[in-house]
């Protein structure tokens, strides 16, 4: 059974930083995943999934649960390895429950922990604004 990691914090937390960090530490026995770049690779393989994700990102609209919940799964049951660390998701009770509701229907993929990365906001928005990657790097973010 594949053993997974979810790690969640503010943006600018390091959450993604860490989980990156914990993966090519462990390359024998850790992937990482990014659900934004999960759902960016989805797009890009031309599935049929990924044009429906795209008829949304494209708008900049959030991409539905369901969807959300499905690519992840899916990269669940693909992963290359047994210990699985997803970066920035869930961001709210609703997408945990959603995923929680998934997993204890299946038998592939145990949710081992929820691990949270707390920083200062004064840290987490010094972090946020210099890097100003995207439309969510912002202050009130």
């Amino acid at each position: 059974m594949k053993k997974l990691f979810l790690i969640i914090g503010a943006p600018g937390s390091g959450k993604t930083t860490d989980a990156q960090l914990i993966a090519q530490h462990n390359t024998d026995s850790i992937v990482h995943y990014s659900t934004g770049d999960l759902l960016r690779e989805e797009v890009a393989s031309g599935s049929e999934q990924g044009k429906i994700i795209d008829s949304f990102i494209s708008k900049g609209n959030l991409v539905p649960l369901d969807i959300v919940v499905s690519t992840i799964l899916n990269a669940l049951a693909n992963a290359p390895k047994d210990v699985i660390i997803i970066d920035g998701y869930p961001r709210s009770v609703e997408q945990m429950q959603a995923l929680d509701e998934k997993l204890k229907s299946q038998n592939q993929v145990e949710l081992i922990s929820v691990i949270e990365v707390q920083v200062s906001e004064a840290v987490a928005r010094y972090r946020v604004l210099g890097r100003a990657r995207g439309a969510d790097d912002n202050a009130e973010v």
